[in-house]
């Protein structure tokens, strides 16, 4: 009987990539003994030699991100510009903590009756990584650096229709010098993922990807008793208030919008408007929206490639039918697509009704849902109707406005008259139906060690 095979489609034309050869039950095995192996001594390796590898990383990252981004675009369907500088930031990530770890991990003394108290955060094993294919190597480079600077190792189980870009992270930890066993990838399905999660040697996971996916594993990695981190989706809100630079906020809006092919967690997905302003947002947006250039993603003028998969194309298409159904307004012109691939032009709604899609749930393709709002307290108000609480952003001058978003709108993050971005300097994650735990900053190298209590009499 011949081994079942996962193949990977250009979703720019529908045609077979590779095929790959899953892992069975015993390969899986041995990956997760080589990295209960690997953590007993690479736990013990001081932060200087931890340090070397990871900027070795960061230079292989430079040296071949042209390579790796086309891997990506050719996998699912990013412009090709934004899958370098997804490399690119890759590599900042690593070097980040490679020059930070340490200072993150400190020891953190504390004043008590004791000669000496104090918090040491150590490492505790393999940490399984469960990862999406809409940024293949952001998402991962985001875990695996802080859980190996950390003395961690890591598994990573990545989404299938992505396993070249998988392949390709682990060569580059191999090339770089990290020990046997510090960083696999594992070729499996979601079906796997609960064996390796329950799995004794396995001592925590982390998950970015659908609510379903995320509920899953936390149940699991709850009924274990091990810790788990998930990021999952977002539909956030994006609000223009009256003294807003509309340039600024129209040229961030198309951005925020369309990058990734509109397939991004922090995208800005619910367009919440001033009436005072509204007419002339519109305006503008929708010409931005309508001048895209939408095509092969290799081609340096392309603006928007084609979704990821057909699967995920047909369930956009039949969000926005159903919207529109509602009762919302397509209020921009459709450009012409290609012929062949998972095609989708990017638009724009207006006013969708509560209950339909547009209002609900999260659209993960390019496509803006607009409203227009009459004060802030009814922005704030429509913006925290949403199950989701990923990230948000307001465009106002005025400073009692911004300290009531900061302060009112629920979500892991606000920026204020910024894109809403991820940063290794800074915390990152989402509440409600956005998942817990944070990523990056101190914070993210923190979500996988035991942060053991020392007091010494």
């Amino acid at each position: 009987m011949s081994k079942p095979v996962v193949t990977s489609v250009n979703p720019a034309s529908g045609e077979a990539l590779q095929t790959f050869t899953p892992h069975g039950s015993a390969e899986v095995d041995a990956a997760i003994e080589r990295a209960d192996e690997a953590f007993r001594t690479w736990r013990l390796t001081s932060f200087t030699e931890r340090s070397r590898l990871m900027h070795k990383a960061a230079d292989i990252l430079d040296a071949r991100k042209e390579a790796f981004a086309r891997t990506m675009t050719m996998e699912m369907g990013k412009p090709l510009s934004e899958a370098v500088a997804e490399v690119e930031k890759c590599a900042l990530v690593c070097r980040h903590y490679a020059d930070h770890a340490e200072d993150y991990l400190r020891d953190e003394v504390i004043e008590t009756e004791a000669s000496q108290s104090f918090v040491r955060n150590l490492p505790m094993g393999p940490v399984l990584a469960v990862m999406p294919w809409n940024f293949p190597f952001w998402q991962v480079f985001r875990f695996a650096a802080p859980t190996l600077m950390a003395g961690n190792v890591g598994l990573l189980k990545h989404a299938s229709n992505v396993w070249g870009s998988a392949l390709n992270i682990a060569k580059v930890f191999r090339e770089a010098g990290f020990p046997e066993g510090c960083f696999q990838t594992l070729l499996i399905g979601s079906k796997a993922v609960e064996g390796v999660i329950r799995d004794a040697r396995v001592k925590a996971v982390t998950l970015t990807g659908s609510g379903p996916a995320g509920r899953s594993v936390a149940m699991i990695a709850g009924e274990e008793l091990k810790p788990s981190l998930l990021e999952l989706g977002g539909s956030d809100a994006f609000i223009v208030m009256p003294s807003a630079d509309l340039g600024k906020a129209v040229e961030t809006a198309v951005k925020s919008r369309t990058r990734n092919n509109g397939q991004s967690c922090i995208a800005a997905k619910r367009f919440l408007v001033h009436t005072d302003v509204y007419d002339a947002f519109t305006q503008a947006f929708v010409a931005r929206i309508e001048a895209l250039r939408v095509g092969d993603p290799l081609l340096e003028e392309t603006d928007i490639g084609p979704l990821a998969t057909e699967a995920i194309r047909d369930e956009l298409a039949g969000q926005v039918e159903a919207t529109l159904k509602g009762g919302a307004k397509r209020i921009s012109k459709l450009a012409k697509l290609p012929g062949k691939g998972w095609w989708f032009a990017p638009q724009v709604l207006a006013e969708a009704p509560d209950g339909t899609p547009g209002a609900e749930q999260e659209m993960f393709g390019p496509v803006a849902n607009l409203w227009r709002v009459s004060s802030l307290d009814d922005a704030i108000a429509r913006a925290n109707r949403s199950d989701f609480g990923l990230g948000s952003a307001i465009f106002t001058q005025d400073a009692a406005e911004i300290a009531q978003a900061v302060r009112d709108i629920e979500a892991g993050s606000t920026f204020v008259n910024a894109l809403v971005a991820s940063d290794p300097r800074l915390p990152f994650g989402g509440v409600k139906q956005s998942g817990y735990g944070r990523e990056l900053a101190a914070d993210g190298i923190k979500a996988f060690v035991n942060r053991k209590t020392v007091s010494i009499s």
